[in-house]
């Protein structure tokens, strides 16, 4: 049996041949996106979330770090005082270092040395606790850079001046512990002691004390230095200000370092202070994460909101017939309800095609004072109110609107057979 096909006469006698079958037009316009289309619409939020995730990180890395704040006796950065922590132990002082209040009162014993680094970020009722276990240990409170908000608990009978720089300054008192040292650096607050209040003023500048001692009862004191500098790890070494730190805070065997915080549970506000206040109630780690969500979300929206180029003509796939977009169009105008924008796009076209048949120029066809006179002139005895039909308020109505449409399409008619 032959594989071989023979020809068949057609029907009209013309043999029937096997016609390839058509091939499909090549080079059609695919509708997907390419790869590099589809980076350049998330590279912005690309961008955005590497930001926050590399923040987020330095973050992290920062906090784990061993790395402590200012006037710590951990800190070997230049205003740390590990430096001083240390010569205190080399003298046999035994130093405890607290973060809260409650670890500060009670390591507050009995012959203790309460150094306070930061006295005014602690609330009233922190510095009521704190001045009741200075009084019950008799021993020494030193406090740093206090200022009018915590000078009426913890000193009463001294007020804060304007603060002046920190520079070297001579005792001129007879303190003990401020002769032996000599000049230091001193500076910062400035006090002025009440009349009738006995103290102990050192290092004047500008006529006001930046060192006052307040005896207490037996043996107990408080010491105010107007700034923290002579702790500093770069400043121990100048001048005398290794001495009187050693003397100030190395006069009792036990020191309690009390670096105060907003982050104390004893700091919270009562109840009946923080029920209007929803903020207070809010731990900071969440305002922190909603501020970096808000920024994220601000540079996603600067980032979609540019501004556009100007628009390209592109070669369309297809063939697409006048009649087509026209109807099209149409939809589009009829689902948004916009009977106004069809019937201006209407009379706008016939005023255009009326101007040139009138003798009118093109740059005044939707000028009713020229173009209506004119075709007023070619038809006399015309019916329609022309300026009605090419310069009216928009139709109530879709039956309105066609019968706009037809109306000027008999106008134009009528001037064209005219």
């Amino acid at each position: 049996m032959s594989s071989a096909t023979t020809d068949t006469p057609a029907p009209g006698g013309e043999p029937a041949t096997d016609a390839p079958a058509p091939t499909p037009p090549t080079g059609s316009t695919s509708t997907a996106l390419s790869a590099r289309r589809i980076w350049t619409r998330v590279r912005g939020a690309a961008l955005v979330v590497a930001v926050v995730l590399i923040g987020g990180l330095v973050l992290a890395t920062v906090r784990s770090t061993n790395a402590h704040g200012a006037l710590d006796p951990r800190s070997t950065d230049p205003h740390g005082s590990r430096a001083v922590a240390e010569l205190l132990k080399e003298r046999g002082v035994t130093l405890t270092l607290a973060t809260t209040l409650d670890e500060a009162t009670a390591a507050t014993t009995p012959g203790t040395t309460l150094l306070v680094t930061a006295p005014d970020l602690l609330t009233d009722a922190q510095l009521s606790t704190l001045r009741t276990a200075a009084q019950t240990s008799a021993g020494r409170t030193v406090l740093l850079g206090a200022g009018s908000p915590s000078l009426d608990v913890l000193a009463p009978g001294i007020t804060s001046a304007r603060d002046t720089a920190v520079t070297n300054l001579s005792p001129a008192c007879t303190l003990p512990a401020a002769t032996r040292a000599g000049s230091v650096d001193l500076g910062g607050e400035r006090y002025e002691v009440a009349p009738g209040t006995t103290a102990d003023s050192c290092y004047p500048s500008d006529g006001l004390p930046t060192l006052v001692r307040l005896p207490g009862t037996g043996t107990a004191d408080t010491v105010l230095l107007g700034s923290p500098d002579i702790l500093h790890n770069t400043r121990l070494d100048q001048q005398g200000n290794a001495s009187l730190a050693l003397q100030l805070l190395g006069s009792r065997s036990h020191l309690v370092w009390y670096l105060p915080s907003l982050y104390d549970a004893s700091a919270d506000a009562p109840e009946d202070d923080t029920t209007g206040n929803f903020l207070a109630l809010i731990p900071s780690g969440w305002l922190w994460g909603t501020f970096q969500l808000a920024l994220a979300a601000l540079l996603a929206a600067v980032w979609r909101g540019r501004r556009l180029g100007p628009l390209v003509t592109e070669r369309l796939p297809v063939a697409l017939r006048a009649s087509e977009a026209t109807e099209g169009r149409a939809r589009l105008y009829r689902k948004a309800n916009a009977r106004d924008r069809a019937a201006s796009v209407l009379r706008t076209a016939t005023r255009t095609r009326l101007a040139p048949l009138l003798g009118v120029p093109s740059r005044d066809a939707h000028s009713p004072d020229l173009l209506l006179p004119a075709l007023s002139a070619r038809l006399p005895g015309t019916t329609a109110d022309p300026r009605d039909l090419l310069f009216g308020p928009a139709p109530a109505d879709d039956s309105a609107l066609v019968r706009l449409a037809d109306q000027l399409d008999a106008l134009e008619r009528e001037v064209r057979t005219s």
